[in-house]
């Protein structure tokens, strides 16, 4: 059974930063490519970025491209997700996703339960 576990968030003031971390179980998870994803409140989800199986490959939408920035551990099975300067925009709900290296949310077959990040302005 895949299972992912996201932690790491929380309340934040804008500027600040937060490291989000994705626990993959189940699945070589060193096959797969990971993704982030967020959805705030009353809005769809959208994507964040994706980092590819094999490493230094990465994929940022313009949103937050140069403020965040995935990792992953093959070793440990996690992904992560470092979030600097911090805008209360990027309040939401931040899921990891396991599937296929990109933006299209239909290519990850498998996903967290999320985890919640608050930025006060």
């Amino acid at each position: 059974q895949v299972q992912l576990v996201e932690s790491g968030g929380g309340l934040v003031q804008a500027g600040g930063s937060l490291r989000l971390s994705c626990a993959a179980s189940g699945r070589t998870f060193s096959r797969y490519a990971m993704g982030w994803f967020r959805q705030a409140p009353g809005k769809e989800r959208e994507f964040v970025g994706s980092i590819h199986w094999s490493p230094g490959s990465t994929y940022y939408s313009d949103a937050v491209k140069g403020r965040f920035t995935i990792s992953r551990d093959n070793a440990k099975n996690r992904v992560y997700l470092q979030m600097n300067n911090l805008k209360p925009e990027d309040t939401a709900v931040y899921y990891c996703a396991s599937g296929e290296y990109g933006s299209d949310a239909s290519g990850y077959d498998y996903w967290g339960q999320g985890t919640p990040v608050t930025v006060s302005s």
